[in-house]
């Protein structure tokens, strides 16, 4: 009786504990509505708007961005989604993390609901959540549907403005062109006259005309290639599915413009070096010439230096400073440390020093006859069995012009290995000795000889007076005398024609003396006593 006395106790109690409780959740309830009910009159609410409809409003703050700060980020980017050209329904879902629900679009996060966000609008997160998102897929989609044909037509209208703009400078571009043309090259106009050096037609009207039509056209290409390369990339950008090519072309035609303007940008300083060392160059040169026409002539004279050598050692000076410039210039020209420029030069270097020894023997043995004085343009000279003036001597090659008007080039290194006689050099201070030989028997007096021949030498026009000439007994052989007469002239040119009227001379002299030039071999075996001798008419 008294167990159960007890348990009826103990039911009592927990039914009036039951009854606390629910009126202590009932209390709860009612107070935290009327807590957000409270709130919700005296916070402001920030809606987040898909163009000018509001989707939802957000109240509270998340962490540390505040409620304006959210709804502006769900505006942010629910705008940016639908503003794309394609949007899929199927592909929005809710994700709970950490307490929170995330409205979600694939990767993207749109917006999120927090316990708090339901509790201040008297809803579950759950509920609250999936109405967010409906609002947003319905107010979304439609508007996306009226956005794309507005888009494409938009879209449509700028590619046909791109394709009537690229046509009419085009068809702007080939009469610009034409009328540059026809105005240029109008022959009557007067613009073109030629390109002429001193007395030298470099280039012909009609050449000019030519070259210039062309440089119009390969200018028109140019132009027309750049508009193509800037059309073509903007065409493509107009439209979303082929946007991502547009930016690839787009990015091969600007990157490589791009890495050469940076290119040239970063090769000024070197370029600017490359310039004084040109500058210096060219002053240093300048300044060898000046010397080098004032000892040419003679205004500057310098010991042991003589006249005829400024020029050629002025050329020779010209190379040095020119290859001691490029040698300095080398490094800074744009790859030269590249293994390709690098191989490319020693390959260049191995072709000119297996081809070119010959022509440096020539080029060497030039120099040294410059410097030896050999001979200079004008001398009358013999170079191995050659005769003739020099007309012209190069750094390879010294041109001979015969007596009989040969021209002959005669490689210089054969010079210097051979030997070469100058009839000028001596001619017009000491005079050449011209040289004759004749036989005369024993039968004749020598003294009479010497007579006949000297009055013959005397007789001729371009022999010097003084010294006067002389004869030489060159030999006594066994039947007659070798008489040499020798003469002086000023004129080495004429000593073909000179020898020539001195033969005619003793001829002449030793026929009227009655005195054969015969060998007395020829006299003892010819049939009769009176000689055979051609008298002067």
């Amino acid at each position: 009786m008294k167990k159960l006395k007890c348990l009826s106790v103990f039911c009592i109690c927990l039914w009036a504990g039951a009854l606390f409780a629910q009126d202590v959740s009932n209390d709860s309830l009612l107070n935290a509505a009327s807590v957000a009910d409270t709130l919700k009159k005296k916070r402001t609410g920030f809606p987040v708007y898909l163009k000018e409809d509001s989707l939802f409003v957000v109240f509270e703050a998340l962490g540390p961005y505040t409620a304006r700060e959210r709804a502006q980020r769900s505006t942010n980017l629910i705008n940016k989604l639908f503003q794309g050209e394609e949007v899929d329904s199927t592909l929005f879902y809710l994700q709970e993390n950490s307490g929170l629900i995330i409205l979600k679009y694939k990767d993207l996060s749109l917006a999120s609901v927090t316990p708090q966000d339901a509790v201040f609008l008297k809803d579950s997160q759950e509920n609250l959540a999936q109405r967010y998102l409906t609002s947003i897929i319905e107010v979304g989609l439609s508007y996306h549907k009226k956005e794309v044909w507005y888009k494409k037509w938009i879209r449509i209208g700028l590619l046909v403005l791109t394709l009537v703009v690229f046509v009419f400078l085009i068809k702007f571009l080939n009469r610009g062109i034409n009328f540059l043309i026809h105005k240029s090259l109008d022959r009557e106009s007067g613009y073109l006259k030629g390109i002429k050096i001193k007395d030298y037609e470099f280039i012909s009207v009609n050449k000019e005309r030519w070259l210039i039509m062309q440089a119009l056209k390969v200018l028109k290409w140019i132009i027309i290639i750049f508009l193509f390369s800037l059309a073509l990339p903007l065409l493509f950008s107009i439209f979303p599915a082929t946007e991502p090519l547009s930016n690839t072309i787009f990015s091969h035609i600007v990157n490589p413009l791009k890495n050469f303007g940076n290119a040239i940008l970063k090769y000024i300083p070197n370029l600017f070096t490359i310039f004084i060392i040109v500058l210096i160059a060219r002053f240093v040169t300048k300044f060898l010439y000046f010397l080098s026409t004032e000892v040419e002539k003679e205004k500057l004279k310098l010991p042991g230096f003589y006249s005829d050598w400024a020029r050629p050692t002025f050329n020779l000076l010209r190379v040095i400073v020119w290859a001691f410039a490029f040698i300095t210039i080398f490094p800074y020209l744009p790859g030269s440390d590249s293994a390709v420029f690098q191989g490319v030069s020693v390959f260049l270097g191995l072709l000119i020093s297996l081809g070119s020894s010959t022509a440096i023997g020539n080029i060497i043995a030039g120099l040294v006859i410059t410097y030896m004085r050999a001979f200079k343009i004008g001398d009358r000279v013999k170079i191995g069995e050659t005769v003739g003036d020099v007309i012209e001597k190069t750094m390879l090659v010294t041109k001979v012009r015969t007596v009989k008007n040969e021209e002959v080039a005669i490689p210089n290194a054969a010079i210097l290995t051979g030997s070469t006689i100058n009839y000028t050099a001596n001619a017009g201070k000491l005079g050449l000795v011209l040289h004759s030989k004749v036989t005369i028997g024993y039968d004749v007096p020598w003294r009479k000889v010497h007579e006949l021949l000297i009055e013959a030498a005397s007789q001729v026009e371009s022999v010097n007076k003084e010294p006067r000439p002389f004869v030489l007994q060159t030999a006594l052989d066994d039947f007659s005398v070798s008489y040499e007469i020798n003469a002086y002239t000023n004129n080495p040119r004429k000593s073909q024609q000179i020898l020539s009227n001195l033969h005619e001379n003793i001829q002449d002299a030793f026929n009227e003396a009655n005195i054969e030039i015969l060998s007395p071999i020829y006299s003892s075996i010819r049939d009769g006593d009176h000689p055979i001798l051609k008298r002067k008419d």
